[in-house]
């Protein structure tokens, strides 16, 4: 169903240009939209034209036509005068008006053929015969993104985004819950996931400058036939996880770029306590203090380098090596040693994603 507003956009439109009064009541009798007020007593009239045979008449000093859809009666448009201009201008409003009840519907139809798909509904024959159907190519490269905005039902969020894809009608954009918004893109020839990633924070701008909205975008990987549509959007709700635990810092997250934070995403948090318990002994490597901490991270940026950590922290290389030697007494991991830097960075990510887990479980 096209709304009000569409309605009134459309007859506005047409008014400015042939300078004759417009007005779509419906069904009911209801005015929805109109280029005058006094077209609120034509309700009545409007009625009884329902119930005729006839796909125009005039009435009163107006002109009235049958809008259908699929010759299903949707409105009744009015047009004012009984000029024969005039009856020109209400067969092309109601022309124009059933033109947009067909494209919305078809929108309609493949927002919800969308959906089923992202979401796994559909049977592989019902998913290529219905693809079929709706004219959408079913071998296209695609890739499938989730914009997450901060607020939910941001509806200026999603059409900030509308409006940027606008011109791509290979390109989909719909919603299955009230926060985030999904763009199933096609990719073209050539293109790379550094391009992927260049198409999301295009988006992240857009959204910043023209909907006032922050948001974190995840993306799946590139998938080369639409049956496989779920599983890139499967792969962009773990990514869009997974950056929250382990690259909270990045609005843009890939799946093909999320590493071993993948890896231990997916393990049973059971198993994450033996194993912390295993390494440290009942300790937790994020109970060190502020200090000790920052050195850690500092020496992992750094690829362990300890001239370099010493410079970036502004300490003597000597101290650097004595909080390491007090490090590797308390838990017997030197992180000199790549084996032992490994076990020691795998345990903070793993505490990071327990206690993500737990917070979400809590919430």
């Amino acid at each position: 169903m096209i709304s009000n507003q569409i309605l009134q956009n459309t007859i506005d439109g047409l008014k400015s240009i042939t300078r004759i009064d417009l007005s779509v009541i419906d069904t009911d009798g209801q005015v929805v939209a109109s280029t005058y007020p006094d077209s609120d007593g034509c309700e009545a009239e409007a009625l009884s034209f329902v119930d005729s045979p006839a796909d125009s008449q005039v009435v009163q000093g107006h002109q009235f036509f049958k809008v259908m859809d699929d010759q299903h009666l949707e409105y009744i448009l009015l047009a004012k005068g009984t000029s024969d201009d005039v009856y020109m201008i209400g067969k092309v409003a109601t022309f124009q008006i059933q033109s947009l009840l067909v494209a919305y519907k078809e929108r309609f139809d493949k927002d919800n053929f969308i959906k089923n798909l992202l979401l796994d509904n559909l049977l592989r024959v019902d998913i290529y015969t219905r693809a079929k159907k709706l004219h959408i190519d079913t071998e296209a490269k695609r890739v499938v993104y989730i914009i997450e905005t901060k607020h939910e039902k941001d509806t200026n969020a999603l059409e900030t985004v509308r409006t940027l894809f606008a011109s791509k009608s290979r390109d989909f954009i719909t919603a299955v819950d009230e926060r985030n918004i999904i763009l199933v893109k096609e990719v073209k020839v050539g293109e790379t996931y550094e391009d992927l990633e260049k198409t999301a924070a295009i988006v992240i701008d857009m959204l910043n400058t023209e909907a006032m909205s922050t948001a974190h975008i995840s993306y799946g990987t590139i998938i080369n036939d639409i049956r496989e549509v779920s599983k890139s959007y499967k792969e962009a709700k773990m990514a869009l996880d997974v950056g929250k635990i382990f690259y909270s810092q990045k609005n843009v997250v890939g799946y093909s770029k999320l590493g071993i934070g993948r890896l231990i995403y997916q393990l049973p948090i059971p198993l994450c306590q033996m194993f912390i318990r295993e390494i440290f002994e009942g300790k937790s490597p994020d109970d060190f203090d502020e200090e000790t901490l920052s050195t850690i991270n500092k020496f992992f940026e750094n690829s362990l380098n300890v001239s370099e950590t010493s410079r970036q922290l502004y300490i003597h290389r000597n101290t650097l090596v004595y909080r390491l030697d007090k490090l590797e007494k308390s838990t017997g991991l030197d992180l000199r040693v790549f084996d032992d830097a490994i076990t020691f960075k795998i345990a903070l990510m793993v505490v990071k994603y327990m206690k993500y887990m737990e917070s979400r479980d809590n919430y």
